[in-house]
């Protein structure tokens, strides 16, 4: 039983891997383009990994796809942005992982205090994908500010309200995207899990 489920632990990391790196590489199916940005869905990924392996199978899968964000700004960037703010790690990766972590935690801890899962498991999506929004955007601010004008041809004045925007038309609908899609991927996964 319990060799049943390492086998198939290890079976879903190289899934959610080769998930996130078609993600990565195939347009439309991880990043859609708008404006200077990209709404991503790969963040559902990455929490349905966290909901399905815990916050450190999480943390990997997530640690995955920010080490591909992280080396695609070198050689292939989803758009102009990411060519200057994803060469640092502390942008591409590090956000990245801490939206397994968030996730998988959050689960945890939901799940110990109210009855309906799907419930634990979509306040958990959620979290995960804001953390990521708030955390990619927080930092863009933090490192690049003082460059704004440069990178994003505004008036450093206008940063916050463009990335208060940015929050409104990405990581709100990237949040209830992971909010709704997350519980209904990850809960059969985990009852396989189970079962073992």
């Amino acid at each position: 039983m319990v060799k049943n489920n390492q086998v198939y632990h290890k079976v879903l990391y190289a899934l959610f891997t080769a998930i996130i790196i078609v993600q990565n590489f195939v347009p439309f199916l991880g990043y859609i383009p708008i404006g200077p940005l990209n709404l991503t869905i790969i963040h559902v990924t990455v929490i349905i990994a966290a909901l399905t392996l815990g916050p450190s199978g999480g943390a990997i899968v997530g640690g995955i796809w920010g080490g591909i964000t992280f080396v695609r700004a070198f050689v292939w960037p989803t758009s102009p942005l990411a060519a200057i703010v994803f060469v640092n790690p502390l942008v591409s990766v590090l956000p990245r992982i801490l939206i397994g972590v968030v996730a998988g935690y959050v689960f945890r801890w939901l799940t110990h205090k109210m009855r309906q899962q799907y419930l634990a498991l979509g306040i958990a999506g959620l979290l995960g994908s804001l953390t990521n929004t708030f955390l990619v955007l927080g930092q863009i601010y933090l490192f690049y500010n003082g460059h704004s004008q440069a990178l994003y041809q505004i008036d450093t004045k206008a940063m916050m309200p463009y990335l208060l925007g940015v929050i409104a038309t990405n990581g709100i609908p990237e949040a209830i995207i992971a909010a709704i899609v997350a519980p209904l991927i990850a809960k059969p996964l985990m009852g396989r899990v189970r079962k073992g």
